[in-house]
């Protein structure tokens, strides 16, 4: 039934298609109808940064920006829900067209730009949903923000975002906002984390409970840089880490249409870069924090690889888009395979 659907809509630009898909999502759950698409959940509890996933496969960020339709994804077997990136003041994103479909790669271009409602609308949408599974909001600054300032975006949005969240994202990796990648290096990376770790322990204290911060990075990081980063994160108390977000590379794309688009590659071709992250991480860390991988993720193999380089749990987008919900379960199911084997 997906593959049928799919073919429909990809008929349309992408990203009419896009919202046509979460709308579809979303209407098909109200009339309770989601079991038709999707299998039930695959229930293979594992226990994260001291939270309990029913399964250990989530939906990444960036699909559901402003939580309007967490229940019909939730109800279609993911374990965890990412919303966001949510930034404090609404904005539209990078000028349209800004998605791109790579069929022939199974990827996906955007630049996107962090386009979203803002804080407001997105928490009124959580409170709409009442979703009581575990739900990740991920931030991100303001285009229009100063990097010398960014902390200061990301502080609304930690307090903001506390008391509604699981755990709660810091999206430091998108290629789409200028000078945001900057921010995963140095001195103002340690400044960044300082301000928010000292944040979260006033605020875990403010309302007795303690919500873990997640760090999202890039895939196109030298191995050395990748190193630091995981020290710096032990020492600022960090709780985890999402590897990857898109890439900004094009060698595995060259010469196909749309390939020379700028902004973030996901799907198959950022299988491999995002994999070797995710191993490095893994020997830098040696289990001090853990690890959420994403990144070509497309069938339970795939899936499975992750957790053998050293990740706990996944995150699919784009897999899921070429996919269907039938990805989710395959994937659970493979994880929990290879963990019982």
């Amino acid at each position: 039934m997906y593959s049928l659907l799919r073919r429909l809509l990809f008929c349309f630009p992408t990203e009419t298609s896009h919202h046509l898909s979460l709308a579809s999502v979303s209407l098909i759950q109200k009339l309770g109808l989601s079991r038709l698409i999707a299998k039930p959940m695959v229930l293979s509890p594992q226990t994260v940064m001291g939270i309990e996933f029913p399964n250990s496969v989530g939906l990444a960020a960036g699909l559901d920006k402003d939580a309007k339709h967490i229940n019909g994804l939730a109800a279609l077997g993911f374990g965890f829900i990412e919303v966001g990136t949510v930034t404090p003041k609404a904005q539209p994103g990078n000028p349209q067209p800004r998605l791109f479909r790579l069929p022939e790669a199974e990827a996906i271009i955007n630049r996107m730009g962090f386009n979203n409602l803002g804080l407001d609308n997105l928490l009124s949408q959580i409170e709409t949903a009442g979703f009581k599974g575990v739900l990740g909001i991920n931030i991100g600054k303001n285009k229009d923000t100063p990097a010398e300032q960014a902390v200061d975006d990301y502080l609304i949005g930690l307090r903001a975002v506390y008391p509604h969240a699981s755990y709660v994202t810091v999206n430091l990796s998108s290629p789409n906002t200028p000078g945001l990648r900057d921010l995963q290096f140095g001195q103002p990376l340690i400044d960044l984390l300082a301000a928010l770790k000292k944040a979260q322990l006033a605020l875990a204290e403010q309302h007795g409970r303690y919500v873990p911060m997640a760090v999202k990075i890039a895939p196109d990081m030298a191995e050395d840089d990748i190193r630091r980063v995981a020290e710096v994160f032990v020492e600022q108390g960090i709780d985890g880490v999402i590897a990857t977000n898109t890439t900004i590379a094009r060698d595995a794309v060259a010469g196909l249409p749309h390939g020379d688009e700028m902004g973030g590659l996901s799907g198959k071709p950022v299988r491999d870069s995002s994999t070797a992250v995710v191993r490095i991480l893994a020997d830098a860390l040696q289990g001090r924090i853990p690890i959420i991988g994403v990144g070509g993720i497309s069938d339970g193999e795939s899936a499975a690889e992750k957790i053998a380089a050293g990740a706990s749990l996944v995150q699919i987008y784009t897999g899921f888009i070429y996919r269907g919900p039938a990805l989710i379960a395959e994937a659970a199911s493979a994880i929990a395979s290879q963990r019982t084997s």
